[in-house]
């Protein structure tokens, strides 16, 4: 059984493509890039393969992905005989406002209400379902699930989601907190518990996505019911070049001095701000370390407020959730980043946390605890992997609707 999984930007298509008959076994994963731009580019990764890469004009999504189904077939570096071996496609949806609590079966109405919560995610949503028109188009009659972001965090209470503005902008816009990563949460909480042989749900759990987007996800008994991003990505914690959390009479002054118009404003929270903004050097971690072990003192800054937000929202979420079993850090950063993992979790221990520095010190990429046996709060790095997340959640839904059929 053989799924198809598609993550469509504005200008980029990355892809995998998962064998469910062996153990979900990555037969091919790749990216086209530069979509609608001069030499636009796809590399292809077959696995045991030698890598494929092309540069030629791609216009649009569905050049895009004719290209991917064309390099998943190719005789040379393909991975399957014919396109018809493709049992379903997944998408990675951006939003799904207040109408998907999970992952859904396309259909006419599914995509009308994706379109319509392109209002609430510009940048993504549209392209997202780009890709789901163009699959259509190439390969008319295939299955296709939609995966969202902002499904896993549709369990939390109202007074955790809403905000305090007039209640009727809540009412004509449905502005709200809705949160985000949920995919990646969901799975590295899931995934933790089983490595230390607990039940997912009885557990509470503080998971941190942290990579140039980050966000902490606060999970009790399996469901989430806070987490830092809110109406849009831009809340929360600090990130590569995302503000995070403000006084938004902050905006209003700057805007004011600056001349700024709400494009202007809008450029300046989610592009120029966050750990580049603070340190004029990089929105890359690796970057600011490199600047702060030679003494830079903005690098210094930087890495220093990064850690002591975190640190921060890890305090709230152990008060709603009125205590901590499982803390995770996940993401680019979380999953390689030690450093910053250490000076998040310092000086923690009145709240539980008893962190493994030696344990910790020098470890990349790899599932492991990173707390002394002795903590009563047990500390992961844990490995996300969102697209198995989609292509599994493809894979069942289709599979339980062709046997209802049956």
């Amino acid at each position: 059984m053989v799924i198809l999984v598609l993550n469509c930007g504005s200008s980029s298509i990355k892809y995998q493509v998962f064998d469910f008959d062996n153990g979900a076994e990555v037969m091919a994963k790749g990216l086209v890039e530069r979509i609608g731009l001069m030499d636009s580019i796809l590399t292809h990764k077959p696995t045991g393969k030698d890598t494929y890469k092309t540069i030629t004009d791609i216009p649009d999504h569905t050049i895009g992905i004719n290209l991917v189904i064309e390099a998943l077939t190719n005789k040379k570096w393909g991975v399957i005989k014919d396109v018809r071996d493709i049992f379903a496609v997944g998408h990675r949806v951006a939003h799904g406002g207040e109408n998907f609590t999970e992952s859904v079966l396309i259909d006419n109405k599914v995509k009308k209400d994706i379109e319509r919560c392109g209002e609430l995610a510009p940048l993504h949503n549209p392209a997202n379902l780009k890709g789901i028109l163009s699959v259509e188009k190439l390969v008319p009659g295939v299955p296709q699930v939609a995966v969202f972001d902002t499904s896993f965090h549709q369990t939390m209470s109202d007074y955790a989601y809403m905000y305090a503005i007039p209640y009727e902008y809540y009412k004509k816009y449905k502005i709200r907190k809705y949160g985000f990563h949920g995919t990646s949460h969901k799975f590295v909480a899931k995934k933790a518990a089983e490595i230390i042989g607990r039940d997912f749900n009885s557990l509470k759990i503080i998971s941190c996505h942290l990579g140039n987007g980050a966000s902490v996800a606060a999970i009790k008994n399996g469901k989430s019911i806070d987490t830092s991003m809110g109406f849009t990505p831009v809340d929360g914690l600090i990130m590569g070049t995302r503000t995070g959390e403000i006084d938004p009479g902050v905006l209003i002054y700057i805007a004011d001095k600056e001349d700024l118009s709400l494009q202007g404003v809008s450029n300046m929270i989610n592009k120029k701000s966050g750990v580049m903004g603070i340190s004029n050097i990089s929105s890359d971690m690796r970057d600011l370390e490199l600047a702060a072990d030679s003494g830079n003192k903005r690098a210094i800054l930087a890495l220093e407020m990064y850690a002591y937000k975190v640190k921060k929202f890890i305090g709230a979420y152990i008060a709603a959730l009125n205590g901590l079993d499982l803390l995770i850090f996940t993401g680019g950063v979380g999953e390689n980043d030690f450093n910053v993992r250490k000076m998040i979790c310092s000086d923690m221990e009145n709240l539980g946390i008893e962190f493994d520095s030696e344990m910790n010190y020098g470890k990349k990429s790899q599932d492991l605890v990173i707390s002394k046996p002795s903590s009563r709060v047990t500390v992961m790095v844990v490995i996300t992997n969102e697209e198995l997340v989609i292509a599994s959640d493809t894979k069942n839904i289709v599979a339980s609707q062709k046997k209802v059929k049956t």
